[in-house]
């Protein structure tokens, strides 16, 4: 398979799992793009600018579609400042023209609103990306994970496979065989992923990346 214009999409099973350095790891494995279609929160810097912190190339990362203040829900932040996001403006935007594989990652899970009307998994379906899931261990992650697993297939929205990020736990193997999805590989914890970091950990994941996306 070429997967010259493949694009990848990185969901959560929730927020905080590990999507954006697991992004940044994934957009080093495969030479990729690099977009963040919204991003909400711009106080404390934004997952472009982390992900652009942390690879080789950061000259790949793409500029947002949409920059919101407020750390919120997508469709808050943005009815914050009065806009709406428009599928229409996202679809349209010129990162999706990037001439390589393209690394998109998501805000949240695959539930999270942009608008009153539109979801996450609506907006990967409409890009017909192939989608690669997040996943970490917590009280309650077993869950959370068979339901985004659940949730993508009964939506006809193809999947690589799961990432683990952090540290290892047997629920991996049990979510695996559960949700009949692969298991790509897993993003080792780190207190301060730096670029040397992201590199090695790129190294590991490549051979199973590139197995899964040509499967």
């Amino acid at each position: 398979m070429n997967l010259q214009k493949e694009r990848i999409f990185i969901t959560g099973i929730g927020t905080g799992v590990g999507k954006t350095i697991v992004s940044a790891c994934v957009t080093e494995a495969l030479n990729a793009g690099y977009w963040k279609p919204v991003q909400a929160g711009l106080d404390e810097g934004t997952d472009t600018q982390t992900v652009a912190s942390l690879i080789s190339r950061p000259g790949v990362c793409q500029p947002e579609a949409y920059r919101l203040q407020m750390p919120a829900s997508p469709h808050l932040a943005a009815r914050s400042e009065a806009m709406t996001i428009s599928q229409a403006h996202l679809l349209s935007h010129e990162a999706l023209s990037y001439d390589g594989p393209l690394v998109i990652e998501g805000a949240g899970g695959l539930m999270v609103p942009l608008n009153d009307t539109l979801f996450t998994i609506d907006f990967i379906k409409a890009l017909h990306a192939r989608v690669i899931i997040v996943a970490q261990n917590y009280l309650g992650s077993i869950n959370h994970s068979l339901l985004t697993a659940m949730a993508l297939q009964q939506a006809n929205i193809p999947v690589v496979g799961w990432i683990f990020n952090g540290d290892t736990h047997t629920n991996e193997a049990d979510i695996v065989r559960w949700s009949h999805l692969a298991h790509i590989g897993r993003v080792s914890q780190a207190s301060v992923p730096d670029k040397a970091f992201v590199q090695e950990q790129a190294a590991q994941l490549r051979p199973g990346l590139i197995k899964h996306l040509q499967a």
